[in-house]
Order: structure tokens, then C-alpha cells, then sequence
């Protein structure tokens, strides 16, 4: 099995870490057929119009007038989009964005889990000129043009999280536990490999049992221990697809010395086994 390919940003300035792209110029006499592949980068996707498919993680999701797509370094996704499509595309390192609140960098960390937001147009119009402003100074690359991006994306992501935020009023208490589970999600893609405990990640997060679950359940309305299940049948999946690796190869980098309990493991949450999985994506 090929390895899926992992893309680069490919922008011969800023050291390669920024990049935005006019999707009219991209998609203007053939469709974007991209096959499963997966990022070093974060990939923000922003569609004005246009149709295609798009799958983040093995979750498929519609494509349509203004919604956005926003991708996590390491996740993988196949992407059609059909000519004629418009709006832009962001495509930047972690090191280019640092907010002032870095290395915790909680704007970032909000809107990078927001794989999917369908706006309307009005919402969607305030957005765009904020991508239209990126896009010129990209474009002219004037004294100082890297600090007014890096300023303006800032600006783009909290529009981001206010756009597709639930219009209900959102108490203190649920932002507080909504940044704790992003801080959990986080910590769970840096982690899961050798921490798989409710109590390690409670403790990390200065956090008792009771009280991280008590804060998925508010959230998610799920268990930690599912989520975290969830997140190490996710990496499990992209490294069944993502390597050619043998099924023991990927149990032991996931930190599963016995092979055989990762299958069980494997086949309880995903309703098949691991070879199985790998051949009916193929």
C-alpha cells in the first residue's frame, strides 16, 4: 500500500510558511481533484460558491456557498471541487500565527476544531473582506506585510468562532468547559500514543477525574474515556491508511505492545478489523 502523500506549503516566500490562493484562478477551466493526502500545515479552506465533495478524517461533508473548512496539521482528507468554484484558500505553519497568548495560542486551538462551518451570506460577506485584505497584502508584499496578515488572521479566527458559535447565549461556565475540552483535544492528538487514562489527562490538566468528565458530559455529552477511544480509533485509522505499515507495526506505535488486544480493540469500535478496514478503503 502507497503511503498517503503528505503536502508541503509551496510559496517561494515567508520561508515557506504562508500561503493564500485565489480559488477562481485555481479552478477556473478544470475540477480540484485531490486524492487522500494529508497536511504538515494548517489548511483553511473559505467557499463563496461552488460544489464538490469533501471528506476530513472519514467524516464526509457537503460542499456549498458559504461554509469553510479548517484542517489540523496530521489530519488527512480527499477534496473535489468542480470548476467554476470560487473563494480562498490559507494555507500556514503554526510558527507564522503567534498570538500574543502563545504557546497556548487558544484562538487557534478554538477555530482549528471547527472542521465544518456553514454561514449564511451576510455572515459570510464580513469574512470575505477580511480575506479580500490578506489577499492584497499577500499579493503586494509591502514593508511590514507579514505583521498585517499574522494581525489580520487573528481578527478572521475570532470572526470564525463568533459566526458559528450557537446563537444561544453562551454562559461563562460553558466557555470555560469548552476551552477545556479544546485543551483536551489537543492534548490527546500530542499524546495518545503513550497516555490513554482518564487520570493522565486530568492530571495534566491540573483536573480531577470527576471533574474532566463532568466536563465532556457538558460539552459533548460523552464519557473521557470515549473520547479518548475515539481519538486512538482515529489514529489507528490514519495510520492503517496513512502507512504500509504491518498491523503490529501500527499497534506498537500506538502504543499497544499486544497486538492481538489492539485488534479487539480496533474491531469493538470500528465493527471490523484492522486488515479488513485497510482493504475496503483500498
Amino acid at each position: 500500500m502507497e503511503k498517503i502523500p503528505v503536502r508541503h506549503i509551496k510559496e517561494p516566500y515567508s520561508a515557506q510558511s504562508f500561503n493564500i490562493v485565489e480559488l477562481k484562478n485555481l479552478i477556473s477551466e478544470n475540477d480540484l481533484v485531490q486524492e487522500l493526502h494529508r497536511h504538515n500545515f494548517f489548511f483553511a479552506l473559505f467557499l463563496e460558491s461552488g460544489n464538490g465533495e469533501h471528506s476530513i478524517d472519514f467524516t464526509s461533508y457537503p460542499v456549498s456557498d458559504h461554509s469553510i473548512f479548517f484542517m489540523r496539521p496530521g489530519q488527512v482528507h480527499q477534496l473535489t471541487l468542480k470548476k467554476g468554484t470560487t473563494g480562498y484558500l490559507i494555507q500556514f505553519n503554526r510558527d507564522f500565527y503567534a498570538p500574543k497568548e502563545e504557546p497556548t495560542n487558544f484562538v487557534l486551538r478554538k477555530v482549528s476544531h471547527k472542521n465544518y462551518c456553514p454561514l449564511n451570506s451576510k455572515k459570510f460577506k464580513k469574512l470575505l473582506s477580511i480575506l479580500s485584505f490578506i489577499y492584497e497584502e499577500y499579493s503586494l508584499k509591502q514593508e511590514r506585510y507579514e505583521d498585517v496578515i499574522k494581525a489580520n488572521l487573528e481578527i478572521l479566527f475570532i470572526e470564525i468562532i463568533r459566526q458559528s458559535q450557537n446563537p444561544k447565549t453562551i454562559s461563562n461556565h460553558n466557555q470555560y468547559s469548552q476551552e477545556r475540552l479544546e485543551e483536551l483535544l489537543e492534548l490527546l492528538q500530542n499524546n495518545i500514543s503513550s497516555h490513554k487514562q482518564v487520570l493522565e489527562y486530568a492530571t495534566m490538566m491540573n483536573l480531577s477525574s470527576f471533574q474532566l468528565n463532568k466536563i465532556t458530559k457538558e460539552t459533548v455529552d460523552k464519557t473521557c474515556s470515549q473520547i479518548i477511544n475515539e481519538h486512538i480509533l482515529l489514529e489507528a485509522k490514519r495510520n492503517l491508511l496513512g502507512t504500509s505499515h504491518r498491523i503490529n507495526q501500527i499497534a506498537y506505535e500506538l502504543g499497544y505492545e499486544d497486538t492481538s488486544y489492539f485488534i479487539r480493540f480496533f474491531k469493538k469500535h470500528a465493527g471490523v478489523s484492522p486488515e479488513t478496514f485497510r482493504k475496503n478503503f483500498k
